[in-house]
């Protein structure tokens, strides 16, 4: 029997704004449990909640970057339960105007251009931060009230591949915009996944289950894969697929039923009071959107449209935007934007790997590899003499120019200097020169290559393999 998945996607992204979304308790992670925390946020009796002006700036921004249909009239509700990491017992949010709806996000499936669709993004506050031990659980309230948007996807998404490729696109915009760091595994950007399957021509969808905070883009695809064969199966065998909540085991790569969903849940949503309806200024709508910085797709197309990067080299580097941006100003100061792509992807990127460390931790500036471009360009230093530089800056941090001062690599490009040194080889090679004659002219590479052993390395290779030619011509 044959089965179609269907899959959904509920992204929630903390923005980096200085101060939580309703309060001006200090929005910073990693600090010590409980010390971020504001009456607020905390519900005490009396507080009064005011909207973050700059989380609604970023919400535009994601909203414009999505595709999106933008409500310029912010109207908020309160999603009311009862839950430790909650101590209002009520969640301020949008349920019943988002401030984006209808959007769409692009993704890349084996060469075949799909668009996903995004139903809703809304603006909302997050929870405390729980911490679960064998036999009593802690509360992190330093998390309470920092601003989320929530992004809803359509159910456009069949497969695992797929999945994981339209977070990793969603993910790639929201860094590019600036308004999110999204790291999965500090929280900061949380993935929870539906998941159902029905045979192949039926009009009904199947049973849906809920697969919560899966923290990587690698995870989500594990989870949704396994998932699927776990209801195959289970359909196959006789079995019925329940409505539960499950959560992915990184150990077995298994999905783990953490709990049954007996009936929908009655939230008693209503109109936040103490927030009234908030006209947003048109032009100041208009000012966001129009001056997004440049996301992750026209980035792509301009580096292989005007700076002449292959397709692959362009994905490389627009999938790390750390790495993209070194790459900006490597190639904006050399103004070799095809080399300053091979040494970040070849050489700079095997340290980083190698290394386990940022582009921060590197003993050398991107100023010193701009330098060093430069220097081989201007055909001061050989390809092979640039690869000793390099490592030496490595280890060192030394500038590229003096590195080369001290262990005397300067390249020879003097064409008296070379026609000398090519003299003295081929006359003590005669018979290179009778079998370049008689058509054996893979012989210039051994010519070549002993014209800069005499040189001790120094001569400029590509003088040297023109005038070797020129004297074997005459």
């Amino acid at each position: 029997m044959e089965f179609v998945t269907t899959i959904g996607i509920e992204i929630h992204v903390e923005l980096n704004t200085k101060t939580k979304m309703f309060s001006g308790g200090p929005n910073v992670y990693g600090s010590l449990p409980n010390t971020n925390v504001n009456p607020i946020d905390m519900a005490f009796p009396g507080i009064m909640p005011v909207v973050n002006k700059k989380a609604v700036e970023y919400a535009l921004k994601a909203c414009k970057a999505l595709n999106m249909s933008i409500d310029e009239t912010l109207i908020f509700d309160r999603k009311n339960y009862f839950y430790p990491d909650l101590p209002k017992g009520y969640q301020i949010t949008q349920q019943y105007h988002p401030i984006g709806s209808n959007g769409y996000v692009e993704i890349n499936v084996d060469g075949v251009e799909k668009k996903i669709g995004i139903e809703r993004l809304h603006m909302e506050e997050d929870t405390a931060k729980q911490l679960h031990y064998p036999d009593y659980t802690l509360i992190n309230y330093n998390r309470c009230g920092v601003p989320l948007c929530e992004i809803v996807s359509k159910p456009d998404i069949h497969s695992g591949k797929e999945a994981s490729l339209y977070v990793e696109a969603l993910r790639s915009i929201l860094l590019y915009l600036g308004i999110s760091d999204c790291k999965m595994e500090e929280g900061s950007m949380r993935c929870d996944v539906n998941v159902s399957i029905a045979p192949k021509g039926s009009s009904k969808l199947g049973t849906k289950t809920e697969i919560k905070n899966l923290n990587s883009i690698a995870n989500v695809m594990k989870a949704i894969d396994f998932e699927v064969e776990r209801q195959k199966q289970l359909i196959l065998t006789g079995g019925v697929v329940e409505q539960e909540t499950r959560r992915f085991d990184e150990a077995t790569k298994q999905t783990v039923l953490m709990r049954k969903k007996t009936g929908a849940v009655d939230y008693k949503y209503f109109t936040e009071p103490n927030i009234m309806p908030i006209t947003l200024d048109h032009n100041w709508v208009n000012d966001i959107i129009n001056n997004l910085p440049e996301l992750p797709k026209q980035r792509k197309e301009r580096y292989i449209n005007k700076l002449g990067l292959s397709e692959y080299d362009a994905s490389l580097l627009i999938n790390n935007k750390e790495l993209c941006e070194y790459f900006e100003n490597v190639s904006s100061k050399s103004n070799n934007p095809k080399q300053s792509a091979n040494w970040i992807i070849g050489n700079v990127s095997s340290i980083l790997n190698k290394e386990n460390i940022s582009l921060s931790s590197l003993k050398f500036t991107s100023d010193d590899l701009s330098n060093l471009i430069i220097m081989v360009d201007k055909q001061e230093i050989s390809t092979k003499q640039a690869k000793e530089i390099f490592d030496i800056m490595n280890n060192t941090g030394k500038k590229p120019s003096d590195i080369a001062k001290e262990s005397n690599m300067v390249q020879i490009s003097d064409d008296s200097s070379i026609k000398q040194w090519v003299k003295e080889v081929l006359e003590s090679n005669p018979n290179a020169i009778e079998q370049y004659k008689a058509g054996k002219t893979n012989i210039m590479g051994f010519l070549v290559g002993q014209v800069i052993k005499k040189s001790l390395g120094k001569a400029n290779p590509g003088l040297v393999s023109k005038i070797v030619k020129e004297e074997l011509d005459k």
